[in-house]
Parts: structure tokens; sequence; C-alpha cells
């Protein structure tokens, strides 16, 4: 439970005046940089496996950065921009580009940005990005790979084999549905897909697919349907920014995903600030990150269709 990723909203351009400030020095992290892989580029194909997961349940991809590369990524459906670490952008050279506002789960902070000429992965194509550049150790990674690349494609994590893939969605057939795997349908929302069909304690959850983080986040109004005998623990987490935050960790007794039953989920509660960018301050939510996800033998989100599959285990089961 190191680290809680940002989910990046509202990343708007500065008045030219605040582009003057400088930021915040950001606090040291409890992990060392990430290191560039020492291996070749490759070029994978489409539908070939892209990712790792590492000690964080965090998933990373081979990204090309103008012809440079490959480097280690993390693909995070709760992010709104891609993100690249200073340290990154300064060894190659990426030029200055504007100075934005940037809303992570500790708060919202002006950061400057990096224009990336080309960025590519495999069949994400090459594409020219403007993104925020901060701390290797805050990432926990080289770079973060946002939602604004994962349009009209679909990503499968495979936990079986502990890989992932990530396909083209328009133009293409969704894989045929297996046994024992159930469909969710999603809305989007601000780019990001929320599954309605979920229910804690009889009332609905709004539920953020969020694969950057390894552990879920509830806001509020979801704590306030556990019984007041379910008492929690303090737990400190630290975001993409640098910052910590002070959360109330306790488990969901039940909550239902589609017709699908979770029981007894982990889940830090705090009055973040992302709840209220997507406009869910005071209704019950849920950002359900890789500590959720890998209850499943397989996650396919598809956000062309706004659609999640799920492949259920032996020790879950559907709901009545």
């Amino acid at each position: 439970m190191e680290r809680l990723s940002a989910l990046l909203l509202a990343c708007l351009p500065l008045p030219v005046m605040a582009q003057q400030a400088d930021p915040a020095p950001a606090p040291p992290a409890t992990e060392p940089p990430a290191t560039e892989p020492q291996t070749p580029p490759t070029t994978p194909g489409p539908g070939d496996d892209l990712a790792f997961l590492d000690h964080e349940d965090r998933m990373t991809v081979p990204v090309q950065i103008a012809g440079a590369g490959p480097f280690a990524f993390i693909i995070d459906t709760g992010a709104q921009r891609s993100v690249i670490s200073r340290q990154l952008a300064g060894r190659l050279g990426l030029p200055a580009g504007r100075r934005v506002r940037l809303t992570a789960i500790t708060g919202t902070s002006a950061v400057d940005t990096v224009v990336i000429p080309s960025l590519s992965v495999s069949t994400l194509g090459a594409r020219r990005v403007e993104a925020p550049a901060l701390e290797a150790q805050d990432l926990g990674a080289l770079g973060i790979l946002g939602i604004d690349t994962l349009q009209d494609h679909a990503l499968t994590i495979d936990f079986d084999r502990r890989r992932m893939t990530v396909t083209p969605a328009i133009g293409h057939k969704p894989p045929p549905r297996e046994s024992g795997e159930i469909v969710v349908r999603a809305r989007s929302l601000f780019g990001q897909l929320v599954v309605t069909d979920a229910s804690v304690a009889g009332r609905r959850v709004r539920v953020v697919l969020d694969t950057g983080t390894s552990v879920s986040l509830g806001n509020l109004a979801l704590r306030r349907l556990l019984s007041r005998r379910t008492a929690g623990e303090p737990a400190i987490f630290t975001s993409v920014l640098g910052d910590q935050i002070t959360t109330e960790y306790a488990a969901l007794p039940v909550m239902t995903l589609g017709s699908a039953t979770v029981r007894a989920l982990p889940v830090a509660f705090a009055d973040a600030p992302p709840f209220a960018a997507f406009g869910l301050a005071t209704k019950p939510a849920l950002l359900l990150g890789m500590d959720a996800l890998r209850l499943f033998r397989r996650v396919h989100i598809d956000f062309a269709r706004r659609e999640l599959r799920l492949l259920l285990p032996r020790n879950l089961r559907r709901a009545n």
C-alpha cells in the first residue's frame, strides 16, 4: 500500500500570470526512481502482450518516445492525461509546454508540462502529447499512460497469465463471451468508464475503473453505508504529486458488481478531490483499483463500447 495514483482531472492551462510561479518541491518518496529497461526496442503487433505487473500490482507498457525507448510507463484507466517523469523528459531534451492545473488524490496543484512530439505503444499508434512532468520517485515509473491514449481501444488484463493486451475496438468484433464471464455496461464520464450497476448495502454505487492504483479508494458517502461497528484503521498514502493523504482503511462486507458478488473488499476511505471533480462527492462512489480487479481471472475493458467483462474465478459467485 505504498502509493495511490493520481486521478488526473481538470488539466487546464493557467493564466499567463500564473505561469511565472515555480511549483512547490515534492517531498522525498519512499522508493527510488524507476530505471530505464536495458533491452533493445521492440515493435509489438496488434494484440501482442504488452505488460507485466509490478510489485504494486500496477501494469506497465513499453513506450516509444520520438523513436527512443522502450520506456516502462504505467497504464492507468483512472488518469485523464498521460504523464512523464521530469527525469526522462530532461534526458530526452523535450521542450517545455504550458503550465496546467492538475487534480490528484491529494489535491490540486500547478505543474509544468513538456511536449512529446511522438508517443507510441503497439496498436495505440504515434501521437503528439503535451504531458504534465512529475518526479519519477512519486510516479513509481518513468511515466503514466492515461485514457487520452486508450479511447477507441480495448484493454484486456489476464491475471491467470499475468499479461495484458491492448487492441483496437472500432471496426473489430468483441471477443466471444466465455462461460463464467459476465458483462457489465458502463457510461463515460470525462472519458473514464463509470459502472453504475453496482451496489453496497442496497444502495447504488458509482464505480470508476482505476488500473493505476493498487488500492481501491471510496468516498465518505460510501463509508457511511457501513455499519458504525465496522472500525477502520488509519493509513497514509502518497500521491503522484508527492503529497500525502490520510485515509481510513476498512472492508466493504458485500458489494455487487453487475451480477458478481465481492465480499470483504478492503477500501481506503477519504474525502479526495477527484470525487468532487466527478460530481460524486455526495453520492456513494469507489475508485476500483487493482486489488479488486485481480479478484477476477480476466478483466476486459472496452472503451469504445463502454463495456466491462469479468471472468469469474471459483471463489466468486453471481449475485441473485
